[in-house]
């Protein structure tokens, strides 16, 4: 019996560059499973695209000043759904940071010139679609290199199973869904989560930006080990 296909994932394109743009349109024209909703030459016109064609993902290329930014945070509130891809000019951690703020759930940052071919946009826009996040390797250096020894130090200080609870922080995971992955309650989560705040010397900030915080700590800590530190 065969199975029915699965939904299209629908995008909303926002780039002001005639030649990204065009570059774009082919290879989401050209690729099954992505259904290209509406193209946007600028920010003014984002609004409305996202409310008639209610797409899985934005993908943004239009200058990333504070008005991306303050939409971005503006659409986790009025569309918690939506996944949003920026595509910046450049590496700047500032912006990356920004765009995080408020969460990694379903969020990504590539810069284009360092994007290698279709594929590499095609798994980003999969990604965060499916409410994973993606950040540009160069910016994540730029980021966390330099913490990095502090932040394989700190995360030594977890037990395994708060290294577990971390990672899926990390992962822009709930509270609740990181119970129901691992197998636990809300509450035991919810201690588990506090006691990382405390061992990760993150302070007494709001919840938000102490899970951002933590989130860039396994970040640096994990990009060490990757070239053999922290294992």
């Amino acid at each position: 019996m065969n199975r029915p296909a699965a939904p299209a994932t629908r995008v909303v394109l926002a780039e002001e560059g005639l030649l990204a743009r065009e570059g774009m349109l082919r290879i989401f024209e050209a690729t099954g499973g992505i259904e290209l909703a509406a193209v946007c030459t600028d920010l003014d016109g984002v609004g409305p695209a996202l409310l008639e064609h209610r797409p899985d993902v934005l993908v943004t290329g239009v200058a990333h000043d504070h008005d991306t930014f303050a939409l971005a945070n503006e659409l986790r509130a009025r569309h918690p759904e939506l996944g949003v891809l920026v595509l910046a000019g450049a590496a700047d951690p500032s912006e990356a940071v920004a765009l995080f703020a408020h969460g990694s759930a379903g969020r990504g940052y590539l810069v284009k010139d360092g994007l290698s071919d279709g594929a590499q946009l095609l798994a980003a826009v999969r990604a965060v679609a499916a409410g994973g996040s993606v950040v540009d390797t160069t910016v994540v250096e730029a980021l966390l290199t330099p913490e990095a020894k502090v932040a394989r130090s700190r995360v030594r200080r977890l037990t395994p199973r708060e290294h577990d609870v971390l990672e899926a922080i990390a992962a822009g995971r709930s509270n609740a869904a990181i119970a129901s992955a691992l197998g636990i309650t809300k509450r035991a989560v919810e201690h588990h989560v506090a006691a990382i705040f405390v061992k990760l010397d993150l302070g007494n900030e709001a919840e938000i930006s102490r899970r951002v915080a933590a989130t860039r700590v396994f970040l640096a800590a994990n990009d060490d080990d990757e070239r053999g530190g922290l294992r």
